[in-house]
């Protein structure tokens, strides 16, 4: 008799162990290095071919730059980057104007779009500026602080009045002599490269000095000493210092200076040489005609 009984299926027996391709996979996952890859490299790669293929075409590319063009613009038009007016600190109305004539600029004006050290290079190019710092400022307002050159002395180069500072460096020009009678007088050339002995000669004119109208340099290389009544005193090219002391000490004990006396030449220090004034060489020259016919 035939069992009612149905026999079940036989099911194969899974081998547990894996196939060949995953367990070389298995093995290159522990690969510290695959594994990275896998993690980062592979969404780079995919990120990186994606964004190849959206900037190949003009059109996109003119777009992302638009689009960072006018966020930056954004950004560097912001009220609290934006440059309000100009202050001028340290100089005088005149400086301060031909400051703000070399820097012509439209307010309010970002500052991003200001190159501070080519405007400094141009303030410090004026002729009466020694040293300037540009910096933006607090409350939106550009800061320039100036230090001007200070004269010293007038320089008179054929018809022009220069204006010098202590180091010999033109500084400006007056119209006439008057405009700055405070400042000592110094001409002929290369009288700018000696401005500081130029300075002490002045300093040591004593009681000359309200009679000093000027030092004329020789040659380049000596001084004469200009008094009023056209009086020279010709300083050697050295030991010009005690040369005048020696011609101040005769002024004071023989009244030399005030004498009819047009020169006196100081260059040779062991014999000094006083030249008579013209009218005083002709009175002279008469007396002794006079002297001789009698």
């Amino acid at each position: 008799m035939r069992s009612l009984t149905a026999r079940r299926p036989v099911r194969p027996i899974r081998d547990p162990a894996p196939s060949k391709w995953t367990y070389k996979y298995q093995r290159l996952m522990l690969t510290p290095l695959f594994r990275s890859f896998v993690r980062v490299g592979t969404p780079l790669v995919l990120i990186a071919v994606i964004a190849g293929t959206w900037f190949s075409k003009e059109e996109n590319r003119q777009l992302m730059s638009q689009s960072i063009a006018d966020a930056k613009a954004q950004i560097q038009h912001r009220p609290e980057f934006m440059v309000q007016d100009m202050k001028v600190n340290g100089a005088n109305h005149g400086l301060t104007t031909q400051i703000v004539a070399a820097l012509p600029m439209e307010f309010p004006v970002s500052s991003f779009d200001l190159d501070l050290v080519a405007m400094r290079e141009t303030v410090v190019a004026l002729d009466t500026v020694k040293d300037a710092e540009i910096r933006v400022g607090e409350g939106g307002a550009l800061l320039v602080d100036v230090t001007p050159r200070k004269p010293v002395a007038v320089w008179r180069a054929g018809t022009t009045l220069k204006l010098l500072d202590g180091e010999g460096i033109f500084s400006g020009t007056i119209p006439a002599r008057a405009d700055r009678l405070d400042l000592p007088l110094i001409a002929g050339d290369g009288a700018e490269e000696h401005i500081a002995e130029a300075l002490e000669i002045f300093r040591s004119t004593g009681p000359l000095t309200p009679r000093v109208r000027g030092l004329v340099r020789m040659g380049e290389r000596r001084w004469d000493l200009v008094l009023d009544r056209n009086q020279r005193i010709l300083l050697p090219e050295t030991d010009a210092f005690a040369a005048l002391d020696r011609v101040i000490v005769l002024g004071q004990t023989h009244d030399l200076l005030e004498r009819d006396v047009a020169a006196v030449d100081m260059r040779n220090s062991t014999r000094p040489i006083v030249r008579m004034s013209a009218e005083a060489a002709n009175a002279l020259r008469r007396v002794s005609e006079i002297g001789a016919d009698n």
